[in-house]
């Protein structure tokens, strides 16, 4: 795990933002990495503070929500999602893997999020530029995504 680049903390960033930092560093120049093994890696995930109740918080117990652990702020419990967004979610995720080589299945999620009230691919890669610029995704895989999303909703898997 990279862990700092020149000293900057990349602790809770993203993989993409990672690369992101990586491509902005200058060609020619010596950076230096703070590298630290994936075991030690999860020793920087700090316990759970606060004292509620085991079961006490909504949807806790219900089996109809999912824990999700923020690298910025606390761990918050999140509605599952549909059918259709599941679907639409994997569909998404095998597109990341064949235009870009990742599978993220949180930004799949954002990018179904984004894409699943819009009624065009135009507005699709409006959304998309704004929330998720830094990808400049291209207009053929916007389009595929759009595709994706409009297939899931009517069912065709």
């Amino acid at each position: 795990m990279i862990e700092a680049i020149n000293g900057q903390s990349l602790l809770g960033c993203r993989h993409y933002e990672v690369a992101r930092l990586l491509k902005e560093l200058p060609r020619g120049r010596t950076f230096t990495l703070k590298l630290t093994e994936p075991r030690k890696a999860f020793d920087m995930i700090s316990m759970r503070s606060g004292g509620s109740r085991p079961g006490s918080g909504p949807h806790l117990g219900t089996g109809r929500g999912t824990l999700r652990l923020r690298s910025r702020g606390p761990a918050t419990v999140e509605d599952l999602p549909s059918a259709f967004e599941e679907k639409a979610i994997e569909k998404v995720d095998d597109l990341l893997e064949n235009y870009m080589g990742i599978r993220d299945t949180e930004l799949a999620a954002t990018m179904v999020e984004l894409g699943k009230d819009k009624r065009n691919p135009d507005e699709l890669a409006e959304a998309l530029d704004e929330r998720l610029g830094d990808f400049a995704f291209p207009d053929e895989f916007v389009f595929d995504v759009w595709g994706a999303i409009g297939d899931a909703k009517v069912g065709r898997y």
